[in-house]
């Protein structure tokens, strides 16, 4: 995962927890919750609170991570650090290509 999310999930307790793990290559975090059987493909309509893997590129390599904030009527609604240096909200359509999967946090 990245240092970002990472570092929100420790500050939440959720690393110490076992919620989400530590990582700072967001193929780990992928990596992680697929062998937790908690990993959804780019189609599932994410809740809030899961976790976003972006792969910018289309090309199987895991660039970026956020954080579900909402969806709604087919757009996920992300907050992410580490944006043009800064966090941000944004906004993708369901399925969209830039979005790799999700993780599913057992909160």
């Amino acid at each position: 995962m990245c240092p970002v999310v990472s570092w929100c999930a420790n500050e939440c307790g959720y690393i110490e927890a076992g919620i989400i793990s530590k990582c700072s290559l967001c193929s780990d975090g992928v990596d992680w919750f697929v062998a937790q059987g908690q990993w959804q493909p780019n189609t599932y309509e994410p809740v809030a609170g899961d976790i976003i893997f972006f792969d910018w590129g289309a090309n199987g390599t895991i660039d970026h991570v956020g954080i579900v904030e909402y969806c709604e009527n087919g757009v996920v609604h992300t907050v992410e650090g580490n944006s043009g240096d800064a966090c941000r909200q944004k906004e993708y359509t369901v399925g969209s290509s830039s979005i790799y999967g999700y993780g599913l946090p057992a909160y």
